[in-house]
């Protein structure tokens, strides 16, 4: 298994070296082609072979799916496919994430939305002037083509993952986003803070999360105790300290502070011990 993955790792690489070569009309042998792509037949058959012995041995398909494809590249795929999914959720205007009862959606893309569409126009005017300067190489007008119009798909992802996959207040728990890459669920027990406060330096330390917006964030949460934010390729990274943003950061604060308040009060109640009522003081003897 772990030699299969280094030569996928080497093929990966290779691949888009040799399509750069021919772009900028390098003279490659047809032997070297020949090869480069057998190569890459029996690396992709060897992975099939796996999976499939995978598969029938343990019956599931994620877990065979796990076992044969390296976690980032997963990781990687599942932030492509989400994106994807937020442009069609997007158009349907169908929020991600808030079907339980009682939850509450608190949107946070309002602040870039200028910004992103700046991106998108920017992308879009690269793509036809790129179009028209590469007209007479067909090969590498194709390949821009489809990295350019690639591109804009991809910033107009970014933003409609924003739009969908807003932060959600639940009876027992805090779910903080940011477009497709950061989903954190914070239970209610371990925000010993809520602060209303608006930031717009953030520098990088260790156990704090910030997820600006337009280089923003609105308020700061304080935690009892570390949850894990996984980074974009998996790795973990355990938080104290959270600073995110929202549309409407006082409607946020004032419900997080109300929903901590309650599940304080509740798990005082479930968890305390009950505790008998004192005993009568006797009286003083009654006199003859």
């Amino acid at each position: 298994m772990r030699a299969r993955r280094y030569v996928t790792y080497a093929l990966i690489a290779g691949e888009p070296a040799l399509l750069v070569c021919l772009m900028a009309g390098v003279r490659i042998p047809v032997t070297v082609l020949v090869a480069a792509e057998a190569a890459v037949g029996l690396v992709a058959g060897a992975h099939l072979v796996a999976f499939l012995r995978l598969w029938r041995r343990r019956g599931s398909t994620r877990e065979a799916v796990r076992e044969v494809v390296p976690e980032p590249v997963l990781r990687l795929a599942g932030h492509e496919l989400r994106l994807l999914a937020s442009l069609g959720r997007w158009v349907a205007r169908r929020p991600h994430g808030i079907r339980d009862e009682g939850a509450a959606a608190f949107p946070y893309a309002r602040d870039q939305a200028a910004l992103m569409y700046g991106f998108a126009f920017v992308c879009g005017v690269e793509t036809v002037g790129m179009a028209y300067l590469l007209a007479g190489l067909p090969v590498v007008h194709a390949a821009f083509l489809v990295l350019d119009g690639y591109t804009v798909l991809f910033v107009l992802g970014l933003h409609a993952a924003s739009s969908t996959r807003p932060h959600v207040l639940t009876a027992d728990a805090l779910r903080v986003r940011q477009a497709a890459h950061v989903d954190v669920r914070i239970p209610l027990g371990r925000i010993a803070a809520v602060r209303h406060e608006s930031l717009f330096s953030h520098e990088k330390a260790e156990g704090e999360l910030n997820l600006a917006i337009g280089a923003r964030t609105s308020l700061t949460l304080e935690l009892t105790e570390p949850v894990d934010a996984p980074r974009l390729l998996g790795a973990a990274r355990p938080v104290r300290v959270v600073r995110l943003h929202a549309d409407d950061p006082t409607a946020l604060h004032r419900a997080l502070t109300e929903a901590v308040a309650g599940a304080g009060a509740e798990g005082v109640i479930r968890t305390g011990a009950a505790i008998p009522a004192p005993l009568p003081v006797p009286g003083p003897p009654a006199s003859a």
